[in-house]
């Protein structure tokens, strides 16, 4: 198993995530505990000595499982992370009460890594709303050892990040987004990390393998892959990519299976970044990939100007075409609804009124009202 230094750690360049644990009878809620048990197994004996959860994983569950196998084993054999669930803005005014359910429910003392959960547009404000004390909660907590390392977690863009990090960031010691090879320009994450890098802030990665979409390529792009490491699968192509960034320090993986467990820990008994040419043919492949289904918008602006709606179309767009693709790839799509409820109803896709003024100016020639149309009716669907 690769290490990495953090601080005074060694961490498994590896970690567990539990939000896509194995469930039974294909109900998220009830995840098959003995199956998780020798994955668990597998993984520490293998070196894994990270796992992550959350208090909303698998319907709340996801803690209590974690933290009755992990409770198996010593203290000091694992680090385990976790999350303050600011995804619901019903829980801003409940840091402590939450706190304290989740050492209950994970069985621990002390957090070795815990979260301000998803950091994003709807919930910023909340967040840096000094009345709900969230962090002066969790930065006591931290004072006394119930907390050893306190970070973020970001799927917000890089200005709520910017804005997160003008407030706290002197006091995060880690962030984690998702990053991936099609995420690299398609959600900017290129730029995410640039600003986590002049903050001098670690970078743990989320979906690595973008929900499994990336673990299969079209049979002319694995042909290419392997056309250079023949002996490299297609998934494991997607951790070389992060092997590659030496910003990254942790890759969590939301293993379903053993089978997932085992190859993962196999790719990662070894460091093999990419070359130059190696990186440029994966990121042209992602670049693919995104083109067969995302609007070519390239944020003119000439459309804004032409709305009487005033609407901000190359945003809206840019959502869009994450909703399609990830719709598309058979996951489940959170982050342009969560985006687009921070805005008010009169700048949603749905205040569109189809005058076409914009496509008039489109130099790409986008059917714009098209898209929005489209747009609205799958958030209402």
């Amino acid at each position: 198993m690769i290490y990495k230094n953090f601080q005074n750690l060694k961490l498994s360049a590896l970690g567990m995530g539990a939000m896509r644990l194995p469930v039974i009878d294909g109900n998220d809620a009830l995840i098959d505990e003995a199956a998780v048990a020798k994955m668990a197994a597998y993984a520490l004996q293998c070196g894994v000595n990270y796992f992550d959860t959350a208090w909303g994983y698998h319907g709340g569950n996801s803690e209590i499982v974690m933290g009755e196998i992990l409770s198996q084993y010593p203290r000091d054999s694992f680090y385990l992370a976790t999350k303050f669930p600011g995804y619901d803005l019903a829980n801003m005014d409940k840091a402590e009460a939450i706190f304290e359910k989740q050492l209950e429910k994970c069985r621990v003392d002390f957090f070795d890594f815990y979260m301000f959960h998803n950091v994003c547009e709807m919930n910023i404000d909340a967040y840096l709303d000094l009345k709900y004390g969230i962090f002066d909660c969790l930065k006591k907590k931290k004072e006394t050892g119930r907390i050893r390392h306190l970070g973020f977690s970001a799927h917000g863009n890089c200005d709520v990040m910017k804005r997160f990090l003008e407030a706290y960031g002197e006091h995060m010691e880690f962030c984690q987004i998702q990053l991936n090879y099609l995420d690299w320009t398609f959600q900017d994450a290129q730029a995410k990390i640039a600003l986590l890098n002049e903050y001098h802030i670690p970078v743990w990665v989320m979906e690595p393998l973008r929900g499994g979409s990336l673990a299969s390529l079209p049979p002319e792009n694995a042909a290419q892959l392997k056309a250079l490491r023949p002996d490299e699968a297609v998934p494991a192509w997607a951790f070389r990519f992060l092997q590659t960034m030496p910003e990254v320090t942790m890759i969590l993986s939301g293993m379903s299976n053993m089978e997932q467990v085992r190859d993962n820990s196999s790719t990662f008994k070894t460091e093999k970044p990419l070359n130059r040419k190696e990186l440029d043919l994966l990121l042209d492949i992602a670049d693919g990939m995104v083109k067969k289904i995302a609007l070519p918008c390239t944020a003119c602006r000439y459309c804004v100007s032409h709305c009487p709606q005033k609407l901000e179309i190359p945003n809206l767009l840019k959502l869009y075409n994450e909703h399609c693709f990830t719709v598309n790839a058979g996951r489940f799509a959170f982050i342009a609804p969560m985006a687009l409820s921070s805005m008010p109803e009169d700048k949603r896709p749905a205040a569109c009124i189809g005058c076409k003024s914009c496509e008039a100016v489109c130099p790409q020639s986008i059917k714009i009202s098209q898209a929005l149309a489209d747009f609205a009716a799958r958030l209402s669907a």
